[in-house]
């Protein structure tokens, strides 16, 4: 059996009635009218064609969905990634996305081989959070231009430093006036819709406010901006041989292990967050890292943007009653039936409409509910996921998430090297009632080191010491050593020695 019909014979097994098939239909069709708009608004805030986003999604249902690893989430592009595919054609080009996409898939092959996936769990939650925060700022920040038909600015910073001088400029043209009410009319659509009555809510909100948007666009014809529409087969350009050039520049390089870092975290905590919505079967971390860079290898050979499974779109797939991973092929099968057959629908969409669902769903990645809490409760994590969220703002995406982990690293270590001093003895004036006994617990890290040294120094100089170091689950060579020139001067002075109890 060849790796195409076993994928299709795989596709159609372990079904548990005769209902699962018009289950996983309707739903692929749900996914479909979710992903239609987000694919498209996606590619627009990155600065590739709006075409680039449905290949990503065609292949993420035609491509990832047939492969096992976690049956129902939904793979495609991610406003996630919006920000570093947005900083990585701006400075190496749209020539290079196909490259570093293509490595970025690789790496995730490999790793998925040599069963890392596991591995994604050990990240703090903290990092994550302030990784998504982060990524949400800036896409919110960027994409308020988009709302007015304005070019943004490069850098985190400089989005949030223009913004001033856009709403002055904004209140001055009636264009941009223009694309703002559409731009806020989407974004009140998207946060109204799920208070309507259900009854009436039969299309999906990213769909719902986008063809309101449009349908308002065409009605009244203002003078905005529309997504540029170029075919489906024109889009797609594979990298050139020469394009693998830029593998050896160490910028590029890094922006690969970016792009594969951070999609590989967004793909296996979503996945996560789908096993706790739905009681089948669980997802196979390596199983589904190996999915994800087989995807992401094809779409670097098309050169499409990146994928990662997206948390909306497996909400709505579990939502709309899927069963089996069909319903995200057969999603995968509308993307394309689409993008074939009526690309021209896209044209008619205003910029600013598609600004204004990703304006949603940056706030949404925004935790804003939980941080109170986590203040009040673990406020290391608090500071953690605020460091990260401000590091990315102010840097970029890869050294934004490094300084998260690495203060997430220094945070554990510093709650984990407790050292208490137990002193008894030291009060005594005759030092024939005994000597003073001193215990040491818990973990001896150079992290309490000055703690420990001003403790055992405040010991009485002319008294005999016991140093009980029994009680210490772990000493660090920083500590054994200062801790013996510690002993050492004790007893050079001509005063009582020092007696340790390892």
């Amino acid at each position: 059996m060849n790796p195409v019909t076993k994928a299709v014979t795989n596709l159609f097994r372990g079904r548990r009635g005769p209902g699962d098939l018009r289950a996983d239909f309707t739903a692929s069709l749900v996914v479909f009218l979710v992903a239609v708009p987000l694919c498209v608004g996606v590619a627009v805030a990155s600065g590739v064609p709006a075409e680039l986003g449905l290949v990503t999604g065609i292949v993420g249902g035609l491509v990832t969905g047939l492969l096992p690893g976690s049956s129902l989430q939904v793979s495609g592009p991610a406003a996630g990634m919006t920000v570093l595919v947005y900083e990585a054609v701006q400075e190496y080009g749209i020539g290079a996305l196909g490259v570093i996409v293509l490595a970025a898939g690789v790496l995730q092959l490999l790793m998925g081989a040599f069963r890392l996936g596991r591995w994604f769990r050990a990240i703090s939650i903290a990092v994550v959070q302030g990784m998504l925060a982060g990524i949400g700022l800036v896409l919110i920040a960027g994409q308020l231009y988009a709302l007015v038909d304005a070019d943004a600015p490069a850098g985190g910073l400089a989005k949030i430093g223009g913004l001033p001088g856009l709403a002055a400029d904004t209140l001055g043209s009636g264009p941009a006036l223009a694309a703002l009410g559409i731009g806020v009319g989407t974004v009140l659509v998207l946060v109204l819709w799920p208070r309507i009555p259900a009854a009436a809510r039969v299309l999906p909100a990213p769909l719902a406010a986008v063809a309101l948007a449009t349908a308002a666009a065409v009605a009244f014809d203002p003078p905005v901006a529309r997504v540029e529409v170029k075919g489906l087969l024109d889009v797609i350009q594979p990298p050139a041989l020469s394009d693998f050039a830029g593998l050896a520049e160490i910028g590029l390089l890094g922006t690969v292990v970016a792009f594969t870092l951070i999609a590989s975290a967004e793909s296996l905590f979503s996945a996560a967050a789908v096993d706790r919505l739905h009681d089948g079967p669980r997802t196979d971390y390596d199983k589904e890292l190996v999915a994800q860079g087989a995807g992401n290898a094809v779409c670097g050979m098309l050169g499409a943007l990146p994928m990662t499974a997206v948390i909306v779109r497996s909400s709505a797939n579990l939502q709309a009653g899927a069963r089996t991973k069909a319903s995200r092929v057969l999603h995968g099968v509308w993307l394309l039936v689409f993008a074939a057959l009526f690309p021209a629908a896209l044209g008619v969409i205003p910029v600013a409409a598609l600004a204004g669902v990703l304006v949603h769903a940056g706030w949404k990645l925004i935790p804003v509910k939980e941080l109170a809490p986590l203040w009040r409760e673990h406020r290391g994590e608090a500071v953690v996921l605020g460091a990260t969220a401000l590091s990315i703002v102010v840097t970029n995406m890869f050294e934004g998430v490094l300084i998260g982990l690495l203060l997430a690293v220094a945070k554990t270590a510093w709650e984990t090297s407790h050292v208490h001093v137990e002193v008894s003895g030291a009060d005594e004036n005759d030092d024939e009632l005994g000597p003073v006994r001193v215990r040491v617990l818990g973990n001896a890290t150079f992290l309490r080191l000055p703690k420990l040294l001003d403790e055992l120094e405040a010991l009485p100089r002319d008294r005999l010491i016991e140093l009980d170091l029994s009680g210490l689950r772990h000493v660090d060579h920083a500590c054994g050593a200062a801790l013996t020139a510690w002993a050492d001067r004790h007893n050079e002075a001509g005063l009582k020695p020092v007696r340790v109890a390892a």
